[in-house]
């Protein structure tokens, strides 16, 4: 029941401000190719950040509850 609190909210807070969606594509270790004819991204930087930032929290809340 935390767990689906805790999506509602983020869900609620990327909605309200779309620009913090917008900053992550900006970050280091995100690689763009462009083409000719293709165009590819890869958001290696941002994947990093929300997996430091997803299992921070999850540490905190298995301390918390636990």
């Amino acid at each position: 029941m935390l767990t689906g609190f805790l999506l509602l909210f983020a869900g609620l807070l990327l909605w309200a401000f779309p620009q913090l969606l917008q900053s992550l594509d900006k970050l280091p270790l995100n690689l763009y190719i462009k083409g000719k004819n293709i165009h590819f991204f890869l958001p290696l930087g941002a994947c990093i950040l929300l997996s430091a930032i997803l299992s921070l929290l999850l540490w905190l809340i298995q301390k918390i509850m636990g």
